[in-house]
């Protein structure tokens, strides 16, 4: 597979990050994303400063937030392997460890793992490319018997799992893996005997340590295969790199004395980048870890301990370096919930205008399901809020009182105790909010991020200067917030439920039932969660909030077009984007359509403020390749106004074109979440900015 090949290599590590001030860049970021001088081009990135300090953690009552809704069995899920207490990790990588009759694959990057009767298995997965799959299963290579009968998951953050391997009720011990780690280990809770096959052989200096071409171990002892593990003790597997440096094998056999123990994470902001920190807890011993693309895309914090080799992946390669601290840095986005319509001409007010006048007379009644109840709600913010820029305040003013409405009925903390639709539930057993009525699976905690956040950018965007109306919502969305982004764990949610700060981007699914791992389609709908989440922090004044939700934000909007829209793609594929992204694969197609518009189309809905940073990386060129691809024969098709929306950002005179197909584009043509008038809005602003 021809990975991404990207610059970082032989720079960088541990990072020192923590209290201060936050300090400036060494280059400013130019208008592509990247910084002056730098850029996924192989050239060293410059030197930089250490980036913004440690955000303050929202401090949040969810006990009280949980306490105020009624609480009723509602979710869908069955969480079979877990251990008592432990909140089931939905939208996880490894949630399909926990769920299902059968345990799945997992993908920890660059390791592959899976749960045997009697142990687990692990394996490098080797991606094969076809003109619309690049794909990278879990393929044994290495068997470990540790006598278990059964397993369960008795810890859980958002980047690592600890898994008790169980002989009926007695654990005989855990295993840990992480993402972006190396090593998976096995710490025995007794007495207990471990049998090894793969392509291991005794190393001849002596018993602790065996290795091959590409796999090795590291442990009390290993003879023919056997290890012989008293109750505190550790065994670490790991795989070598693919062109591993001459110091790698020994730097990783001296880390996997250490095992990892867990992942902490941490996060700040600042006016340049949203950094994210990774710190791969062990007894004090120094890890190593692999960087995903994203983490080398533009200025980066300088690093020392890298260029060890690599391992092949879907995503491209991974760069193995040295360190237990992964800092990476994603270009500062903030949440915008309204165009700058400044500087319409006379013309293009008009037409906007007249097409206001018919959305609002063709907005329909709100559905009552979560997904396309928040949606109309949003749809039917944006007009408010465009009707106010344009001078049209009375023409949207029935609008606005219906949306504040039905806003309002969403946020009756007791609405479920008299209805089964358009209110929130909490599931004592799944712990998680649960909007009725529920749809494409979110009772089995699918897609809560892409839900919950078109209902958290309406009521952020419509109580921006309403405090009264915040202070009611408050309840009910704050809950919402938290059940998809708490910054911290707690007895009733989980942290971070759908956001990996590994991989920089959320999983979509609640239990991830599938031998690819976990997955996410719709990577714009995720941007669209975080920036509502920022858009209601503003709105119900929570400034902790909102610097969460700008680092998310951030860091999904770069891993957005780092993967989806303006991936590095392997000779073989036959596409310019990536429809799903999984663990174990990435594909050109939907869970919907097979028509080429819907594959682009829903990295791009709702095509709001947000969205303006779509053409951050992308040259001009390549997105107007990958709007003819999706649209071949015209934009009468599904998400057309979407695509037109796309085409803007390539420059003034396709801004112009897209302009002029709008106006007469046939219905069918926009999506339900959106509006011609919120597109032209859009496609108006796309073009001041590349004026």
């Amino acid at each position: 597979m021809t990975g991404r090949r990207w610059v970082g290599a032989g720079v960088a590590a541990a990072l020192v990050v923590g209290g201060g001030a936050a300090l400036a860049l060494a280059a400013p970021w130019d208008g592509a994303g990247t910084t002056s001088g730098a850029g996924a081009t192989g050239e060293a990135s410059p030197a930089v400063a250490p980036g913004p300090p440690d955000a303050t953690l929202p401090q949040v009552d969810t006990a009280a937030l949980v306490a105020a809704v009624p609480h009723r069995e509602a979710a869908k899920i069955d969480p079979v392997r877990l251990a008592p207490g432990v909140v089931p990790p939905t939208n996880r990588w490894y949630s399909g460890l926990v769920f299902g009759d059968q345990p799945q694959p997992v993908f920890a990057e660059p390791l592959s793992f899976a749960l045997t009767p009697s142990g687990f298995t692990l394996g490098l997965p080797t991606p094969t490319t076809s003109d619309t799959t690049i794909a990278a299963p879990h393929v044994p290579a290495v068997t470990v018997d540790v006598g278990a009968t059964s397993a369960r998951v008795s810890e859980a953050d958002p980047v690592s799992v600890t898994v008790d391997l169980l002989d009926g009720s007695a654990v005989l011990g855990h295993v840990v893996l992480a993402e972006g780690s190396p090593f998976v280990s096995f710490t025995a809770t007794r007495d207990v005997s471990v049998r090894t096959d793969g392509p291991l052989a005794a190393t001849a200096g002596g018993p602790a340590t065996a290795a091959g071409e590409r796999w090795a171990f590291v442990g009390p002892g290993y003879d023919d295969g056997a290890t012989q593990l008293h109750a505190g003790a550790t065994a670490t597997w790991y795989a070598l790199p693919d062109d591993p440096a001459p110091t790698a094998a020994a730097t990783l056999a001296t880390a996997a004395a250490h095992p990892v123990t867990g992942v902490g994470i941490t996060y700040g902001v600042d006016d340049h980048v949203a950094r994210t920190t990774l710190t791969y807890r062990t007894d004090g011993g120094a890890s190593a870890y692999v960087l995903m693309p994203h983490h080398r895309t533009g200025t980066q914090p300088a690093r020392t301990g890298c260029g060890l080799g690599t391992y092949a992946s879907v995503y491209g390669d991974l760069e193995l370096c040295a360190g237990s601290a992964l800092s990476s840095y994603a270009p500062t986005q903030r949440p915008a919930g309204t165009f700058d319509l400044s500087g319409l001409t006379k013309a293009q007010r008009a037409t906007m205008t007249a097409s206001l006048t018919q959305d609002v007379a063709a907005t329909p009644a709100f559905p009552s399901d979560t997904y396309f109840g928040g949606k109309s709600l949003l749809r039917a913010a944006d007009l408010v809020t465009i009707g106010d820029a344009l001078g049209q305040s009375s023409a949207v003013a029935d609008l606005r009182a219906r949306t504040v409405a039905a806003l309002r009925e969403w946020a009756q903390p007791d609405g479920c105790e008299s209805r089964d639709a358009r209110c929130v539930v909490y599931d004592e057993k799944a712990r998680t909010a649960l909007g009725l009525t529920a749809s494409f699976g979110s009772d089995e905690l699918n897609d809560h991020h892409f839900h919950y956040g078109y209902l958290l950018s309406a009521a952020g965007v419509l109580a921006a200067d309403d405090e009264a109306l915040a202070r009611d919502l408050s309840p009910v969305m704050d809950l919402l917030g938290q059940d998809i982004a708490a910054a911290r764990p707690s007895d009733e949610l989980p942290q971070l439920r759908s956001f990996d700060p590994y991989a920089g981007h959320s999983w979509a699914s609640g239990t991830a039932p599938f031998a690819d791992g976990n997955n996410q389609e719709s990577s714009s709908e995720a941007v669209n969660a975080w920036n509502g989440l920022g858009l209601w922090a503003a709105a119900s004044d929570q400034p902790e909030l909102a610097t969460e939700a700008t680092w998310l934000l951030s860091t999904e909007a770069l891993t957005a077009r780092t993967y989806w829209t303006a991936p590095e793609l392997p000779s073989g594929f036959g596409h310019r984007v990536i429809g799903i992204s999984w663990g174990g694969k990435r594909d050109w197609a939907t869970w919907f359509s097979p028509e080429p518009s819907a594959v682009l189309g829903i990295q791009l809905l709702p095509l709001g403020p947000a969205q303006l940073t779509l053409a951050r990386d992308v040259p001009p060129a390549g997105i107007t390749a990958a709007v003819d691809e999706a649209a071949p024969d015209g934009y009468d098709v599904m998400f057309g106004g979407d695509l037109l929306g796309y085409r803007a950002l390539a420059g003034s005179a396709e801004a112009s074109s897209a302009w002029t197909e709008l106006t007469t584009l046939g219905d069918a043509g926009i999506d339900d979440g959106t509006s011609r008038t919120a597109l032209l809005a859009f496609v108006a602003a796309a073009e001041a900015r590349s004026g």
